[in-house]
């Protein structure tokens, strides 16, 4: 199973790339675990420079902005 991760710290940007990354799941029948990481202090030790940032599997995908639910889909997709 995927395991994706939005960090960032719960503003607006935060919450909508959260809710466009579960709505990408969704809409690609894909398996993932989707969590938020809103802790500062685990930002910080990741070197997280702009948030929101989402990472796949470890891995930063998309850093200081929110990409559409069908980028994310691709994204995810490894296209």
């Amino acid at each position: 199973m995927m395991k994706l991760e939005i960090l960032g710290s719960g503003c607006t940007k935060c919450k909508r790339m959260y809710d466009n990354v579960n709505e990408a799941v969704k809409k690609a029948d894909l398996q993932a675990e989707v969590i938020k990481v809103e802790d500062l202090s685990e930002i910080v030790s990741r070197g997280i420079l702009m948030t929101p940032s989402l990472f796949k599997d470890g891995e930063e995908v998309v850093a200081g902005r929110v990409p559409t639910v069908n980028e994310i889909i691709e994204i995810l997709k490894g296209a």
